[in-house]
């Protein structure tokens, strides 16, 4: 039997199936799911199979997405760079997968998007790299992994040149000061930014229940430098950061990961995972092997129309028309981009 049962985000039976998996991340926590979900005003669901005592054997979560003049579809998610989906065992991932099919075709969706890979389904996107770090209950004990001159020399420049760290609960002033910069980093990489009710919703939901963090780096009182962190069993996720170009000389974004890779050691997190890095850009995935994490290929998978074929991660057309507009444009280019067209670029 591969019928799925499908249950809301919050149903308890998904929290506690959840908290049970080692390899579950932020992302299949209702948090997240129901902030992006509601964030684009999108339905989204977990679908699950369950064994023969009525358990939860693997499940899913799944957001559907009705992009302009283009069939509907299935994702895990939206806005996520890396979603597996969690199994008890390698047959009840298989079964999932046969269920997930069935599921998506009886709803009528063209395709249904894993951001990872899985069991049944075929490779269609070659999406970049994924990069995790092994954490120790002894800080001093990664730190020696990492690049001397890379990391290790940039750390000790960033302490000596008067940066401090703040961290904490998601005020005002510390969801502003990442704001300010997200928002002027995204200007310059010509990428719109997410709405503001995403970082509201992201601030109560998320942020507001322990279930990650915003880090600055301040020079005289003014931040220079931000990153946005979640964490949930055993793992801590580098979600968004920013900075100021200007800064970049004083090292703040390598102040920014070492204060939090040694506040996850001695809280008893096992892994950082530094985020999904497109293949284009060297430069980043260099940046992020220096801090010694392993890097693996990062394969999408898909059920449905067009998944047969790998393709490499790229911009749209006018994605890239937009983005040279964005660019050449004052920051509310950037802010209407986002609040416009952001829910159709998952």
């Amino acid at each position: 039997m591969h019928a799925a049962d499908r249950l809301a985000v919050t149903d308890p039976a998904w929290v506690t199936f959840v908290a049970r998996r080692p390899e579950a991340l932020p992302f299949h926590l209702p948090a997240w799911i129901e902030t992006v979900a509601d964030s684009y005003r999108l339905p989204a669901s977990v679908l699950v199979v369950r064994d023969d005592a009525g358990q939860i054997a693997a499940g899913i979560p799944v957001v559907e997405t009705r992009p302009p003049l283009r069939p509907r579809r299935w994702v895990s998610l939206p806005f996520t760079d890396y979603c597996p989906p969690l199994a008890v065992t390698p047959a009840a991932e298989a079964r999932l997968g046969v269920a997930l099919d069935a599921a998506r075709l009886a709803a009528g969706a063209a395709r249904a998007e894993v951001r990872a890979p899985m069991a049944g389904a075929l490779p269609f996107e070659h999406a970049g790299y994924r990069h995790v770090l092994n954490l120790d209950a002894d800080p001093s004990a990664v730190f020696a992994r990492f690049h001397r001159s890379q990391v290790q020399r940039s750390i000790r420049r960033a302490e000596a040149s008067g940066l401090v760290i703040r961290t904490g609960e998601p005020d005002h002033d510390l969801l502003e000061d990442f704001h300010r910069l997200h928002l002027d980093t995204r200007r310059r990489l010509g990428v719109p930014i997410q709405p503001r009710r995403f970082f509201a919703l992201l601030r109560e939901r998320v942020l507001g229940t322990g279930s990650g963090w915003i880090v600055t780096a301040e020079l005289n009182g003014r931040a220079v430098a931000a990153a946005l962190f979640l964490a949930a069993n055993g793992t801590v996720v580098y979600k968004f950061g920013a900075s100021e170009s200007r800064a970049w000389n004083l090292r703040p974004n390598h102040l920014v990961f070492w204060h939090v890779i040694r506040e996850a050691c001695v809280a008893g997190y096992r892994r950082l995972d530094f985020g999904r890095t497109d293949a284009a850009t060297e430069g980043l995935r260099a940046f992020k092997r220096s801090w010694g994490a392993d890097e693996e290929t990062l394969i999408y998978h898909a059920f449905g129309t067009g998944a047969d074929t790998v393709e490499p991660h790229a911009p749209s057309m006018a994605q890239r028309a937009l983005a040279g507009v964005i660019r050449r444009s004052p920051a509310w280019v950037c802010r209407w981009s986002g609040e416009l067209f952001y829910r159709f670029v998952a």
